[in-house]
């Protein structure tokens, strides 16, 4: 196994008497997909935001790389080559797809002025690597179809060099054709080398993306198992129970 991309240990959140988030350890390995799984309010969302920078962590560990990281702010996350791909995808859908990739981060001439044909270049080359079909990158995005959409989310995490990605929901509200767009995305950054935090309610999703999936339930990690290793039964019981599955060992680092 190689060298964890992060690891998080035993990170607490608490909400005044509320712990949304208690002594949670998990570790996520360059090209690898972890499945973060339980319902509204078990805490994965609390978990990412920490790791995202829009919540501070009250107690416990981020290691990025081996190193003890500080995230006091999303500038912090994405510093450390963190992403985050919201469900909503936090596109400004009047602009097109060249213009959302750079959206707050725009390259600039020496002169300080937009270097337009810069960055459609750049855009078109991270758009060919994640989709080669995808060639109208001049429309405004609320034109463009979910898959699309995704693709330009994707990118603008790849294009400022994310090592971690933390996908919310990829494929809500998507039909199949697009859904299996998004797929096929996640599996060509698992081979570039990217780790992805896929937090979704979708099983197929689970099974058909996961190397290993982590269930929380009331702010607690229920347990962490090789995707392989376990049923949607065994999965969904978790998620509603509460109770690692006994036939199977947790898995462990190292």
């Amino acid at each position: 196994m190689t060298a964890p991309l992060i690891e998080i240990d035993k990170v607490h959140k608490s909400f005044g008497g509320v712990h949304a988030v208690e002594d949670v350890s998990l570790q996520l390995h360059p090209g690898e997909v972890l499945a973060v799984l339980g319902h509204n309010g078990a805490g994965k969302s609390t978990l990412m935001k920490m790791l995202a920078g829009a919540y501070p962590i009250d107690s416990g560990e981020v290691r990025v790389a081996g190193d003890v990281a500080k995230i006091a702010s999303p500038a912090d996350s994405q510093a450390l080559g963190i992403e985050t791909i919201y469900q909503t995808l936090a596109l400004a859908d009047n602009l097109d797809a060249v213009s959302n990739l750079f959206l707050g981060r725009e390259l600039l001439t020496r002169f300080g002025l937009l270097d337009d044909d810069r960055m459609e270049q750049a855009a078109r080359e991270t758009f060919q690597r994640l989709n080669p079909n995808f060639k109208n990158i001049r429309v405004p995005v609320r034109s463009l179809s979910g898959g699309q959409r995704q693709v330009v989310a994707i990118s603008r995490a790849l294009y400022f060099k994310a090592r971690v990605l933390i996908m919310d929901e990829p494929c809500a509200a998507l039909g199949p054709e697009e859904t299996r767009m998004v797929h096929e995305l996640v599996r060509r950054l698992k081979a570039d080398g990217v780790g992805i935090f896929l937090i979704t309610h979708d099983m197929p999703d689970v099974f058909g993306l996961s190397d290993r999936l982590a269930v929380m339930k009331n702010g607690k990690l229920v347990g962490c198992y090789r995707t392989a290793d376990v049923t949607e039964d065994e999965v969904l019981a978790m998620i509603i129970g509460g109770k690692p599955v006994a036939r199977v060992a947790q898995w462990r680092a190292g």
